[in-house]
């Protein structure tokens, strides 16, 4: 089945993390002067406001930090209404928003805040893949 949802189109400045994403991985920008990393990527470290930053592979876990379950959507997401979304605290430290899997959206008494989670990809085109996360069993 297509994939009937926007997909994003890599640029220089994110260009690391789509490739990462591609190849399976979860390539997280780091700031050389602080020792920071950050989410989402960018020209300068959010926290020191310097230039020099690298790319970090991340170990792909997390926790939820909260989550809001989606009744109404456009495009592609209207067609898999209800669903989950969620900010995820990064092990590495800052936090990512994304479509939490692993749950049951007509049930949210049954997602936990702090449950842990594990980055997941999904191909969107031939040179996009897209993150997930899904909870895991502790």
């Amino acid at each position: 089945m297509a994939y009937t949802k926007p997909i994003p189109e890599p640029d220089p400045v994110n260009r690391v993390f789509w490739e990462g994403a591609k190849a399976g991985k979860l390539m997280l920008p780091r700031c050389t002067t602080c020792n920071r990393v950050h989410w989402y990527p960018r020209l300068l470290c959010p926290f020191c406001h310097s230039r020099e930053l690298e790319w970090v592979e991340g170990s792909g876990e997390g926790r939820i930090h909260t989550f809001a379950v989606q009744h109404r959507a456009f495009g592609g997401w209207a067609e898999e209404v209800p669903f989950v979304t969620a900010y995820i605290d990064l092990k590495e430290g800052d936090r990512m928003f994304t479509v939490l899997r692993g749950v049951d959206p007509t049930k949210p008494e049954s997602i936990r805040i702090g449950a842990k989670v594990r980055v997941e990809f999904e191909q969107a085109s031939d040179e996009v893949s897209i993150p997930f996360w899904r909870v895991v069993e502790e």
